[in-house]
């Protein structure tokens, strides 16, 4: 037997390959972070177009899904270019989030994903999100009942706790894989940091070196860079990489990160003309599926990072962010176009 074959029959098997349940993610899968009025269907598109391994929907309110609330029944929408995809739900009663999981089986999604850390107030000082970080046991208790009410996989996105004083997380992980969960995601913050300050990844390591952890284990904060991404993956082992913010406005990261793991070279960098393609593609997509007030109003916080530094962007980008005319944004693109000369880098 040549050594050339030794080599790549050892490589077969030592090769990891990720799954959720039979949900094949590849070898090391980069996710689309869940986030309320970002994570539609018009970027979850561009995000899947560009590299994107495993999306989660906006998240849902298991109320507003049980009362039939028009804006939460539209979160559901999915498309099957977007498998696999997992939609995210919150809520604080055990009751209700079993009711929403059979609301949402129904749509067929790939996966459901339970949030638990939202840190925002509106969400985490109800015992949502986040806020269920200061009942471990009921967060346990919620967990398999949900699992126990789907065939679907459950899994959860969640923080290392509520503040420094109750970072339980590596035994939490272990708790909630004990009840059924099959993949978690963790966000190296707790919810009184918010997004403040640097995400904390050592806990996640801990996570994912607790023998008896056997789920995949997702790390999430702060990857805004090939280069800190693969610092990550080599430092603390975990399986994958959910990215969030640095996404925003900027759907090409995906695949920049999981080239530069490959190859430890950088893509070049989107010029002008496919940014501005792209953003239209994005406006058109938001247009149509939101209509055309709300479509134009949720395009703004991505504005800034599709031309993030260009020179002279600014005037610009005031137009972009004031107007609420299709036409005159449509306008103001081709405009940007064709001043490639003043934008340059």
């Amino acid at each position: 037997m040549s050594t050339k074959f030794i080599s790549k029959y050892r490589f077969l098997i030592f090769a990891a390959v990720v799954k959720i349940r039979n949900i094949d993610l590849g070898d090391f899968p980069i996710l689309l972070a869940p986030m309320e009025d970002v994570s539609d269907p018009p970027f979850r598109a561009l995000c899947k177009k560009n590299g994107a391994d495993l999306m989660y929907t906006e998240f849902i309110s298991s109320e507003g899904l049980i009362r039939d609330a028009a804006k939460s029944m539209q979160k559901l929408d999915i498309y099957e270019y977007e498998r696999p995809i997992g939609i995210q739900v919150f809520g604080s009663e055990i009751d209700s989030m079993k009711e929403a999981t059979k609301v949402i089986e129904k749509t067929n999604p790939d996966i459901i994903d339970i949030n638990y850390g939202c840190p925002v107030k509106k969400v985490a000082c109800k015992g949502a999100g986040a806020g269920i970080l200061q009942d471990i046991p009921k967060m346990v208790k919620m967990t398999a009942e949900i699992v126990k009410s789907t065939s679907l996989p459950v899994t959860v996105k969640t923080r290392l706790g509520w503040d420094d004083q109750t970072k339980f997380i590596v035994d939490v992980a272990e708790r909630l894989q004990d009840v059924g969960i099959e993949a978690i995601s963790i966000h190296g913050r707790t919810r009184k940091q918010m997004y403040k300050g640097e995400a904390d990844w050592s806990l996640i390591r801990d996570v994912k070196n607790n023998q008896r952890m056997h789920i995949p284990v997702f790390g999430n904060g702060d990857i805004n860079s090939p280069e800190k991404a693969l610092k990550y993956k080599n430092e603390y082992g975990v399986d994958g990489l959910m990215i969030g913010r640095a996404s925003i406005g900027y759907p090409w990261i995906f695949n920049e990160i999981k080239h530069y793991l490959k190859t430890q070279t950088h893509l070049d960098k989107p010029e002008l003309k496919e940014r501005v393609d792209v953003v239209r593609q994005h406006l058109n997509m938001s247009v149509k599926w939101k209509g055309e007030s709300l479509g134009i109003v949720e395009m703004r916080r991505h504005y800034g990072n599709y031309f993030r530094g260009y020179k002279h962007f600014k005037q610009y980008r005031i137009k972009l962010v004031t107007s609420f005319d299709i036409n005159e944004l449509r306008d103001t693109l081709c405009e940007i176009e064709e001043n490639e000369a003043i934008l340059s880098i």
